[in-house]
């Protein structure tokens, strides 16, 4: 649904963000206001890796946007929702004078903002966001997977599947691991 500024209607700002689960990587927020139509639209969990990769362009063409991106250290010193909060304040103040839609059930404490689960599934403007949000942070994973091979990011993106368990048992963590996510493969004292 696309909304056209006048008086009384203010466009339509969806956001959402990619990584607020993974144990590897960025947490990156993604606000979108299309400009023009984009055809395919949908959760960017539900498109394939190529899709998903030829939308980001359409859409960046297609919307005046802002992506924030908090690296694993970010997200580890102000923790996840301190960073969710910060991450929707700049996206309005980048992408002001619009009503604002938030993937999900919490605004963060941040005026202005409404929230649809599933927001993803429903809204074009989050579907887009979402799209943005998670080519970002999966361009960045494969970038991190060629420095450090060991730990397979290309496959898992970061997030806690079986091999990259196994591969922090192992090698334990590196730079761009969230040390402050508890890993009980690490994290737990072993019992004699």
């Amino acid at each position: 649904m696309l909304l056209m500024e006048d008086s009384i209607n203010k466009p339509l700002c969806g956001i959402d963000e990619a990584g607020r689960g993974p144990i590897a990587g960025s947490l990156v927020m993604a606000g979108v206001v299309l400009t023009g139509r984009v055809e395919g639209l949908m959760d960017s969990k539900k498109l394939t890796e190529k899709k998903r990769e030829a939308l980001f362009d359409l859409i960046r063409e297609n919307s005046r946007h802002h992506i924030v991106t908090f690296s694993a250290k970010q997200v580890d010193a102000l923790g996840i929702s301190r960073c969710l909060q910060q991450g929707l304040r700049m996206i309005q103040q980048h992408l002001f004078g619009c009503d604002y839609l938030f993937d999900g059930n919490s605004t963060f404490g941040v005026d202005n903002i409404t929230t649809m689960v599933k927001a993803d599934e429903k809204v074009e403007e989050v579907s887009a966001a979402s799209i943005l949000a998670k080519v970002t942070r999966d361009r960045e994973m494969l970038e991190l997977a060629e420095k450090y091979p060991e730990y397979g990011f290309e496959k898992h993106k970061g997030y806690g599947t079986k091999a990259h368990i196994e591969a922090l048992a192992k090698y334990d963590r590196c730079e761009v691991h969230r040390v402050t996510f508890r890993i009980k493969a690490l994290d737990e004292p072993t019992l004699f």
